[in-house]
């Protein structure tokens, strides 16, 4: 297994979620602000830092749904993939726990990923999730293997078009380790099998799609 590679996904993800976390915290603190907006960014130009300043190194995944996704396409092997897992909740959790040092447990608590309360359920959250994931899913594996020299900006962008989508739904997590990070450093646990349950589903859907629709391309 190698290290570097670990390292580098344990790396990119606490980049990552320090940027989106922090963008969520910059909306308490300027209040009437462009909140969807600053937060959709904050998440996808983090996304995009990470990739630039570590994808090279891991593949940039910083999400287990797109580890899952990798190894169910082959691109990954299982136990790589479980210390790239290993390697994002560390580095997630290091980013909250970052966040909670410079706030307080209440502002973390702030982050976490929830169903919009009175709106929908935690089913229909569990369905939007996966939806939402699935789609990332196959946007990455596809740009990845078709067009690697634009992924870097494809995917960064559609994790913001899937921010401005679902935010106000769920809180647009498509990342266990993202919700997990908020949820136990702000000890805000409900609802959190939503978003280990909404994700896993997604990568596999979205793999699923992918490789049917790719079927026999990757022989051409």
């Amino acid at each position: 297994m190698d290290t570097k590679k670990l390292l580098a996904e344990l790396l990119g993800t606490f980049t990552f979620f320090t940027i989106g976390l922090m963008s969520i915290l910059s909306t308490k603190a300027f209040p009437g602000g462009p909140d969807l907006l600053i937060i959709a960014f904050g998440f996808g130009l983090g996304l995009f830092v990470a990739i630039q300043a570590f994808g090279a190194i891991s593949g940039g995944h910083y999400n287990p749904a797109v580890t899952v996704a990798a190894v169910l396409d082959g691109r990954l092997d299982t136990m790589t993939g479980v210390g790239y897992v290993a390697s994002q909740l560390i580095g997630g959790i290091g980013a909250a726990a970052l966040v909670l040092v410079m706030s307080s447990q209440a502002q973390v608590a702030g982050t976490v990923t929830q169903p919009a309360a009175g709106a929908i359920s935690d089913i229909q959250a569990v369905i939007i999730e996966a939806l939402f994931t699935a789609i990332f899913i196959v946007v990455i594996l596809t740009s990845t293997k078709r067009a690697p020299s634009h992924a870097a900006f494809a995917i960064p962008l559609t994790l913001v078009v899937i921010h401005l989508a679902i935010v106000p739904f769920t809180g647009a997590s498509v990342n266990p380790t993202r919700s997990i990070a908020s949820a136990v450093i702000g000890a805000k646990l409900d609802s959190i099998w939503v978003y280990l349950v909404g994700p896993l589903l997604g990568a596999v859907a979205g793999w699923a799609v992918y490789r049917f629709t790719n079927e026999g391309a990757d022989a051409a």
